[in-house]
């Protein structure tokens, strides 16, 4: 009896939901090339998940907010995370960190194991580098397995062409080329025990049946 591999389902969001944002246009980009790829790409901008600065009082009297609730809904429905993420004075913007405090008082919260590729647009000349390494921290900290290698787009304000495609042809290639690796390494995790097994030995842990995301068809 044959069986069919389902496509891969991405969350590709990006940090910023301001209008004429770099990271906004680097997002639409990076869901077109999981869609090139096979993959299906589920649009979302971190405004589409509306919540106020964490306080624990404010959880205690109110509950967690329903953006975070929403956000845990639509992760949880995937197989990565493709996050396109600002940087604000060198590190994490606010909004980007508010969300990852709420959704991690979600018991259970959706981090432990997803697969998260972190990528970045800037008009700096670095390309919002420094803010990817400082998110690495309180996402691999919840338990995401961080793909090493991340994408920074460095003057982005004039990296794209009228029709919203980088002018520089070896850097969409190198875009389209992290994007591909990314999904492939989140089909081994997903269809693949052995593989899925022999990346979190890799990482000094052991396999563990209660949280490991491997779905095999």
């Amino acid at each position: 009896m044959d069986t069919e591999i389902r496509p891969l389902q991405y969350l590709v969001m990006s940090g910023s939901g301001r209008a004429g944002s770099v990271n906004r246009e680097l997002t639409r980009l990076a869901a077109l090339a999981v869609e090139a790829h096979g993959g299906i790409a589920d649009r979302a901008l971190i405004t589409d998940f509306p919540m106020p600065i964490y306080d624990g009082d404010g959880e205690a009297d109110e509950g967690i907010p329903e953006g975070a609730h929403a956000f845990k809904e639509r992760l949880d429905a995937t197989d990565g995370l493709i996050l396109v993420s600002p940087e604000y004075n060198a590190s994490v913007p606010g909004s980007v960190k508010n969300l990852i405090d709420w959704v991690s008082r979600l018991r259970p919260h959706p981090f432990p194991q997803k697969q998260i590729l972190l990528m970045s647009a800037s008009p700096s000349m670095i390309g919002g580098n420094r803010g990817l390494w400082a998110l690495r921290v309180p996402l691999e900290h919840l338990g995401a397995r961080v793909y090493p290698d991340m994408f920074s787009l460095a003057q982005a304000h004039a990296a794209f062409t009228p029709d919203g495609v980088l002018a520089d042809e070896p850097l969409a290639r190198r875009l389209e080329d992290v994007i591909a690796a990314f999904m492939d390494l989140v089909e081994a995790a997903t269809h693949y025990p052995c593989v899925k097994h022999a990346w979190v030995e890799f990482l000094g842990e052991h396999p563990d049946p209660a949280l490991d995301r491997v779905q095999a068809t």
